[in-house]
């Protein structure tokens, strides 16, 4: 049996051909470091990262490509853009419905460097409400810390309206893209968002190892390392200028190139078109679930709003238990426990049985899969009825 793979909110797989072709034919021919010499295939070689750049500037609708840093992930351009906002006596408000992406570095920031951060809570259908959040703000607020979307539940939150109140008081907005990024289209001028970070191996089609941030004009991150960049080297501090800024030591050539490909294909498909797509079949998938006794989902009584991840227990079985007969007997690869976003369980109350089961569909899913895992998740679900 073929492997029915709806593991795609933990990276997407497989990846377009046009990535696997462009990596290897790339990094067979241009395999150097770019920006550190002066020869032919250095310079060849820095111009696709250059061209990478501007290609995600425009994808975000920013201004200034520089201003489009790389990084290995999201995770590590968040730590980069809260540890750089962020300093003793400043508040932070964040959400119930983060990744330990953002949940982690604002625990380390109030633990040990003095930060003040509250949590706001999501509502019933997995929304947080932009008041809600206004609320929580105060004289000394300097960071508004949001996931676009749950990698959990999937439920898109309000960016432009809660960039909006952000704005307004001059608070920064930093958006936690990985769900959404070559998912929805993201407008970072419109969304009001000041530091936009993403993962390259999720819906960018890009491999793992590569990832990075859009920082607004106006928007400064202190330095939080410091190390080579091949520009000005006898300079002793580090470069203050972007992307150098934000950027340290030999780039992951390969990623961008695989981040560039990846990007490329999903200009050429549309991002509206494969969405449609994605959605269509998340549509058959909650349906079909619904319809099986002992099988509880979570916040998909509406699918407005939300991208192509959901929720589900089947009552009678423990959530890896449900995973483990998903795969062995089914091959059908999914996650479950915690999701990296403990606080999204705690909340639902999922957390007192070891999470929940998620299934997350990409752009290379079919209705076939889609009836396969309606299938085996009836079979589970019956056996759990007896139990």
């Amino acid at each position: 049996m073929d492997l029915v793979y709806l593991d795609n909110a933990a990276t997407s797989f497989p990846k377009p051909e046009e990535t696997y072709r462009f990596m290897d034919g790339f990094y067979r021919t241009h395999g150097v470091n770019p920006g550190r010499s002066g020869f032919d295939l250095c310079m060849e070689t820095g111009q696709m990262v250059d061209d990478t750049r501007k290609q995600l500037c425009r994808f975000f609708h920013g201004t200034d490509p520089d201003r489009l840093v790389f990084s290995y992930n999201s995770t590590d351009a968040l730590n980069l853009a809260l540890f750089g906002l962020l300093q003793e006596g400043d508040h932070a408000v964040t959400t119930t419905v983060e990744h330990n992406a953002v949940l982690r570095p604002l625990y380390h920031l109030a633990t040990r460097q003095g930060v003040e951060v509250d949590h706001v809570p999501f509502d019933a259908r997995g929304f947080v409400d932009p008041d809600a959040i206004r609320a929580r703000f105060k004289k000394n607020t300097k960071v508004v810390a949001i996931n676009h979307a749950s990698n959990v539940i999937g439920t898109v939150q309000p960016l432009a309206e809660i960039g909006r109140l952000c704005r307004e008081r001059g608070i920064h907005l930093v958006a936690d893209a990985s769900q959404t990024a070559g998912k929805i289209p993201i407008d970072v001028q419109a969304m009001n968002v000041d530091v936009l970070c993403f993962t390259g191996h999720k819906s960018l089609m890009g491999p793992t190892g590569i990832g990075g941030m859009y920082v607004q004009e106006g928007v400064e991150l202190r330095h939080t390392r410091a190390g080579g960049t091949g520009v000005r080297s006898a300079q002793r501090p580090h470069l203050d200028e972007y992307p150098w800024r934000m950027e340290y030591g030999t780039p992951n050539v390969v990623g961008i190139a695989g981040l560039h490909a990846g990007v490329k294909w999903l200009e050429e498909k549309g991002l509206h078109a494969i969405e449609a797509h994605e959605m269509t079949l998340m549509r058959r998938l909650v349906e079909g679930l619904r319809g099986i006794p002992g099988v509880t989902m979570y916040c998909q009584d509406d699918l407005a709003n939300h991208i192509a991840v959901m929720l589900f227990n089947v009552h009678g079985f423990e959530a890896g238990d449900v995973g483990t007969i998903l795969d062995v007997d089914h091959n059908i690869a999914c996650r479950t426990g915690l999701h990296c976003a403990p606080m999204v369980h705690e909340q639902l109350g999922t957390d007192n049985v070891h999470g929940g089961v998620r299934f997350g569909i990409g752009p290379f899913n079919t209705d076939a899969h889609i009836e396969a895992a309606i299938a085996a998740v009836t079979e589970v679900a019956a056996a759990g009825a007896t139990r």
